[in-house]
């Protein structure tokens, strides 16, 4: 048998292979700002300060309070948007397998036979003539020479799709990350607030017990017993009201999570200074934007839409196939291993484009205004992780501060309660100035809370637009 022959045209095919027609590919440059401006009076990020800040900040060293960090362990291995985004990642992946295997040639192997039968009439012979035919061979199943790469331009494309894909799944997966630990803040800040009002509630009712007894013994009067209720009913209404914040902050974690929380994760109740939130450092928007998944898959996006051009030129020239086999023909069917019953067969095809009616230049085009997309949609990318980031810088910078004026007010807020109750005692005040006294103090204390919540949550939205949180490597290409 020539096997030579199918050897030949598969160096042919290789020979042939050709450079990819797509436009070479440069990176947009990004439409923003070179430092980061966070407020008057504040310096923006210098590259002095921020020489380390290069790699993102993996989630295990930000978070590191232990019920939140099996929370999120949680939450990685359950959450069913996350499951869905890897199984994506994966499809992804078999789309660019099928894709690379048109770069390769197809080879088959066949062995087959066949008997026909003639009439006499048509055979021209005095009866019917019956022949069998007997093949068998290695053949070349109609393999594309690549001349002008438009295969290689579909191969990156499906490349630059999973990866893209990919790129995807750590994006959903950094947001994940960032919306349970949300979700956790808020759930242990409102147990907290829950706790204040629990206090307050219970000093309000033991006033109110205090001002009946002084009214039976005429020496309050009603309105105070009124007043003294009413901020028992008020504070009553807020324990209602937290109490159900926090059965649904405990609902909505378990569904991010997508399992049932551990007993002694659900009854941890921890205070803002136990929440352990490490604190980012800042890099150059050039390093962060370097490391954020979501801009990574935008990129990725845009190259494949480039790669898309290519094949889509390539498609106006001549596409050439080859149909190659060598094996064997016989008449009987052990004539195929006998000397002398060797054949083959060689059948390259041209395709010459002439006229498609403006398809193939409506593809082109569409093609390139795809890629126009995709540039857009990269730009808008940068510029929504530059604004995150400010964002993020502003209010870290100024919740210190207002955090630290909170905590002074929850203490004037203490003394003046006891100054109120103190005057009153010695009537001098009357006792609606203790009423006062209560309510500005449970104001104060639940506003602590809630700025000690808002400096926590504004440094996961930093962490997570700085692109922290990513545990695996980008895969090779």
């Amino acid at each position: 048998m020539k096997l030579h022959t199918l050897t030949g045209a598969l160096a042919l095919a290789e020979l042939l292979s050709a450079c990819s027609m797509a436009p070479t590919y440069e990176t947009p440059a990004a439409p923003v700002a070179a430092n980061w401006t966070v407020s008057a009076g504040t310096p923006a990020a210098s590259t002095d300060a921020v020489a380390t800040a290069a790699a993102p900040v993996q989630w295990q060293a930000f978070f590191g309070n232990p019920p939140l960090r099996e929370v999120i362990a949680l939450t990685l291995e359950h959450n069913r948007d996350l499951r869905a985004a890897a199984l994506n990642v994966q499809a992804y992946q078999a789309l660019y397998r099928i894709q690379k295997a048109d770069s390769t040639p197809t080879i088959g192997a066949q062995v087959a036979g066949s008997r026909q039968r003639t009439p006499a009439d048509v055979a021209q012979a005095l009866d019917a003539v019956t022949a069998s035919t007997y093949t068998g061979g290695v053949g070349l199943v109609s393999y594309e020479l690549d001349l002008f790469g438009r295969v290689q331009s579909l191969n990156e494309q499906a490349l630059q799709q999973y990866l893209a894909m990919d790129s995807t799944h750590k994006a959903t997966q950094l947001s994940l990350v960032a919306a349970v630990a949300s979700a956790w803040l808020t759930w242990q800040a409102d147990q907290q607030m829950l706790d204040v009002v629990s206090r307050t509630l219970a000093a309000n009712h033991q006033a109110l017990e205090f001002i009946v007894a002084q009214v039976d013994h005429g020496i309050a009067t009603d309105l105070q017993r009124h007043q003294a209720q009413a901020a028992v009913d008020s504070a009553r209404a807020q324990l209602a009201q937290l109490t159900r914040a926090v059965a649904q902050d405990l609902n909505a974690l378990q569904t991010l999570v997508g399992t049932e929380l551990p007993a002694h994760v659900r009854h941890a109740a921890l205070p803002a200074q136990d929440w352990q939130l490490a604190d980012v450092p800042v890099g150059l928007p050039a390093q962060v934007l370097a490391q954020r998944p979501d801009i990574l898959a935008a990129e990725q996006q845009l190259k494949a839409a480039n790669a898309h051009i290519g094949a889509a030129r390539a498609a106006f020239f001549p596409s050439i196939s080859l149909t190659a086999s060598a094996g064997a023909a016989s008449t009987e069917l052990s004539g195929l291993f006998k000397g002398g019953a060797g054949a083959w067969s060689f059948a390259p095809q041209i395709k010459i484009p002439l006229f498609a009616g403006g398809r193939l230049r409506a593809s082109l085009d569409y093609a390139t205004l795809q890629k126009d997309v995709r540039v857009a949609q990269y730009e808008k990318a940068i510029q929504t992780a530059f604004q995150e980031v400010a964002d993020g810088l502003a209010a870290r910078t100024t919740y210190v501060d207002q955090r630290e004026a909170s905590q002074r007010l929850v203490k004037t807020s203490s003394q003046y309660l006891e100054l109120a109750q103190l005057r009153y005692d010695a009537g001098v005040d009357a006792y609606l100035t203790v009423i006062d006294a209560q309510r500005s103090l449970l104001s104060a204390e639940l506003g602590a809370v809630q700025t000690a919540l808002q400096q926590a949550l504004a440094q996961v939205s930093l962490f997570k637009a700085l692109g922290g949180g990513v545990l695996e490597p980008a895969p090779a290409a």
